[in-house]
């Protein structure tokens, strides 16, 4: 999350340059939308890392779970 803060930062600070440099305002937002795409894609890689992670751990949970339920039905019969 660190990276994210660090490339929207730059955006920023291309951004606040932009306004005070109209002869290269054009060349500093494109700039700006640069590290904003960047982190964007940072944060996006960094929740579907997350899902995934989230999504193993569920599908194990479940896993124990259902095999717990069969072993219970064993056990009644």
């Amino acid at each position: 999350m660190e990276k994210v803060q660090r490339l929207r930062a730059m955006g920023s600070l291309c951004r606040q340059q932009a306004a005070y440099n109209s002869i290269n305002n054009w060349k500093l937002l494109a700039e700006a939308e640069y590290w904003e795409h960047l982190a964007h894609l940072e944060l996006s890689s960094y929740f579907q890392e997350c899902n995934a992670t989230g999504s193993n751990g569920l599908a194990q949970l479940q896993t124990v779970t259902n095999a717990n339920d069969t072993l219970e039905t064993i056990a009644t019969a």
